[in-house]
């Protein structure tokens, strides 16, 4: 007697085709909330659809890549999802406009051992929150179901945006000169970077993420408050003000990103009495025993862009930033060397 064979699905191997169409028809309206001009058509279709704006001599399209880190791991254990989609955008927009870009559209990739459509419904709408923040067009996106692969209730983010810049406009440091100010934004909290020191300070200290912390806030939040994106305060200044340099200050802190760009012909030097360190840095600090140098090139520091500008138009860009909503600030200037940055 034959044994009788079972007829498996593609549900029984854990990934679920109705979830992942229902997530679809969620979501469609997040994204048509973040049109701009330039968009075509909508969700669905195996490609997103953007046409170039008019206007340009010389088009250059600006490209950049991201995901969120281990911070995703924090979000998940606390349950709270509807911000690290923010941070996704932010750290590849913030990227597209230290080169003088103006971000166009974003796209996700979401994966997951088995799709829960709630959680991600709320990741995607951070995503949203966090195009239309930047003025840029959520144009499509994958989400992927990887049973073995990942935990139960684990997920992954990754990011990919598209900008355009002028090429006479590009931004690339190379006028950075000696006399040259260098103005700070401030972040909005650790942003995405160092999540793996900053879980491993928690879990070293035994901190209970739902104590209370600074600004009527519990740890956890304080530790998840999103990414700030910078893209229309630049947008405005670079209309406004000639800029020669910007950094985004992310993984490699304050150290290393404004190294990037800069010429080796000069240096940058930073006064540690320009700004007050945020209490989350000082508390991460004291709970892991980091060292100076450590902190400097792991977290932002409670600075999240760094702009360079010629000197006589310092008190202009800082008047013009902060009627964008920036706390902006001179945080030190710019002198002869070999291209490397210091904190005196």
């Amino acid at each position: 007697m034959s044994e009788s064979k079972i007829s498996l699905t593609y549900k029984d191997a854990g990934v679920n085709i109705d979830a992942g169409n229902e997530l679809i028809e969620r979501i469609k309206p997040l994204a048509a909330a973040t049109k701009r001009p330039g968009s075509i058509g909508g969700l669905g279709g195996f490609s997103g659809l953007f046409e170039l704006p008019s206007g340009y001599k010389q088009p250059i399209l600006v490209s950049a890549t991201d995901g969120v880190g281990t911070k995703l791991k924090l979000a998940i254990d606390t349950g709270i999802h509807n911000t690290v989609g923010i941070d996704l955008v932010a750290m590849c927009v913030n990227d597209i406009i230290v080169c003088g870009a103006e971000p166009l559209y974003f796209l996700d990739y979401f994966a997951t051992g088995a799709l829960d459509v709630a959680h991600a419904e709320s990741v995607i709408s951070g995503i949203a929150e966090g195009c239309k923040q930047a003025e840029c067009a959520l144009i499509g996106g994958e989400t992927a179901e990887m049973p073995g692969l990942y935990a139960k209730g684990d997920y992954d983010l990754a990011g990919f945006a598209v900008g355009v810049v002028e090429k006479d406009n590009i931004i690339d440091g190379s006028k950075v000169t000696d006399g040259d100010v260098i103005i700070a934004l401030a972040s909005s909290g650790l942003h995405s970077n160092g999540f793996s020191l900053a879980r491993k300070i928690v879990q070293q200290a035994n901190a209970d993420l739902d104590q209370s912390f600074d600004k009527d806030q519990t740890l956890a939040e304080a530790l998840l408050m999103p990414t700030r994106i910078y893209v229309r305060s630049i947008k405005s200044l670079l209309k406004h003000t000639q800029v020669k340099s910007i950094a985004h200050i992310t993984g490699g802190g304050l150290l290393e990103n404004i190294q990037r760009v800069l010429p080796n012909n000069v240096s940058a030097t930073l006064s540690r009495n320009a700004w007050t360190r945020p209490e989350l840095f000082q508390w991460l600090q004291q709970q892991g025993h980091v060292d100076e140098t450590e902190m400097l090139r792991t977290f932002n520091c409670g600075i999240g862009m760094i702009i360079v500008i010629d000197r006589r138009d310092t008190d202009d860009a800082i008047e013009h930033l902060t009627k964008q909503g920036e706390n902006a600030f001179i945080v030190g200037a710019i002198a002869p060397g070999t291209g490397g940055v210091s904190v005196v």
